[in-house]
């Protein structure tokens, strides 16, 4: 059974930083891309970040130079590590896995940014 198991999520005031974590069980994970995306109130899902197996990354223009993904094969984790907070930043974030025609979503964590 594949599980993606989001964590580290909260409430931070604006221009702080969080760092999200997610687990994954069940796939060989070294093989997998793994992304996050996120989902604002009134919004559709959108792309955040995402690192390839080969741990080449991509990111949405809006959290360039802020925000980071990484990946530890060894303990089947992705993170986004999240600096300089932005009100817009707010929303659920969930974490994905990808290979050839397998896609997993976790079950999301919320990040609430607010003074």
């Amino acid at each position: 059974q594949v599980q993606l198991v989001e964590s580290g999520g909260g409430l931070v005031q604006p221009g702080g930083s969080l760092r999200l974590s997610c687990a994954a069980s069940g796939i060989m994970f070294s093989t997998y891309d793994m992304g996050w995306y996120r989902r604002a109130p009134g919004k559709q899902r959108a792309l955040v970040a995402r690192i390839n197996f080969g741990h080449g990354t991509d990111y949405a223009d809006s959290v360039k130079g802020r925000f980071t993904i990484s990946r530890d094969n060894a303990k089947n984790t992705v993170y986004l590590q999240m600096n300089s907070l932005k009100p817009e930043d707010m929303a659920v974030y969930f974490c994905t896995a990808a290979h050839m025609f397998y896609n997993y979503w976790g079950q999301g964590t919320q990040v609430t940014v607010s003074s």
